[in-house]
């Protein structure tokens, strides 16, 4: 099994999460007492956080950078962002290395058109409903991505910073989700992807009337199946 490289910490909440996931994928793949091969490099949030904030992605982007080299050193020979709104520096990430980086995005548009789906509703941070980093690649994939309106958007994006990211699940928060959910499909959303890591620890396949395509997860799984792959 190849080492796969995990740029995590944003949040921990969901990099947690994809660790138990790798592990999980590689024992049902192998059996027995297998688990995956991986590094973590876990950066501190609140100074990535803040640099989002103040619009200084590329000061963000070189920490990730400068944490994709320390896995390259460390002997992973894939790479994964496990947050999907700081894909917005993975060009300047991946050029920093020789490794392939495996893009949360293409994971996801994949696993939706495996479905037979095309329409999707995206949930995410602001920066990954609304910008183009996160949208334009899938819709380069072939999906037609769709987004909540204006309030459903920052209650989305509040949710994730203020409470998921901090390990708050309110059954107050999911009830507003399920709403923004069903206003999607009301507008003809066919699946919904949870686009940000952290809504796993809140949305499930219970809380939507459409197949539901949790990223993280999605990620985790392509990982592993990579790191399978004969040379």
């Amino acid at each position: 099994m190849k080492t796969i490289g995990l740029i995590g910490g944003m949040s921990w909440e969901s990099t947690a999460e994809y660790y138990r996931l790798l592990n999980e994928f590689t024992r049902d793949r192998l059996g027995g007492l297998h688990s995956a091969r991986c590094v973590l490099y876990s950066v501190d949030f609140a100074e990535i956080e803040k640099l989002q904030v103040q619009d200084r992605w590329t000061e963000a982007g070189e920490i990730l950078a400068e944490a994709a080299r320390a896995l390259e050193a460390a002997g992973a020979e894939m790479v994964l962002i496990c947050t999907n709104t700081m894909h917005k520096v993975a060009d300047q990430v991946e050029t920093a290395v020789s490794l392939p980086l495996l893009h949360l995005a293409d994971a996801t548009a994949e696993a939706v058109r495996a479905s037979g789906l095309r329409r999707v509703g995206l949930l995410g941070t602001a920066f990954t409903m609304e910008q183009d980093f996160y949208r334009g690649r899938l819709e380069a994939g072939g999906l037609d991505v769709r987004i909540p309106d204006a309030d459903g958007r920052a209650m989305v994006h509040r949710v994730i910073y203020e409470e998921l990211c901090l390990g708050v699940v309110r059954e107050e928060s999911r009830a507003a989700y399920r709403k923004v959910i069903a206003d999607l499909v009301a507008g003809g959303a066919e699946g919904i992807i949870l686009g940000c890591t952290e809504i796993e620890l809140l949305i499930g396949a219970e809380d939507s009337p459409v197949p539901i395509f949790p990223t993280a997860r999605l990620h985790a799984a392509a990982a592993v199946n990579a790191a399978l792959l004969a040379d």
